[in-house]
């Protein structure tokens, strides 16, 4: 796993953290469970653009692990959020 951090492009990251709020909150026509898939194909679409245009394995790479790592960073983010709420009630 932590190998796969060395792959994380923080601005892909972030791109698609927010393209995903805005995905799972305003389009209900896109189902949950392909908002993955959507971070996924947008994170390779990033980085490659990022990267000039270049295609490699590791761009790939880079890509579909920052999508994919913007999905758990927004679950997390809820989940700490949910487990605070609980404590103060």
């Amino acid at each position: 796993m932590e190998m796969l951090l060395d792959y994380v492009v923080i601005i892909v990251l972030a791109i698609c953290l927010g393209i995903g709020f805005i995905i799972k909150n305003s389009l209900d026509f896109i189902p949950n469970k392909y908002i993955p898939l959507v971070m996924a194909v947008l994170g390779v679409v990033l980085n490659v653009w990022i990267n000039q245009g270049e295609f490699t394995p590791e761009i790939l790479l880079g890509g579909l692990a920052s999508g994919l790592a913007s999905t758990g960073a927004f679950e997390l983010v809820k989940n700490i959020k949910e487990h605070s709420c609980n404590e103060e009630i």
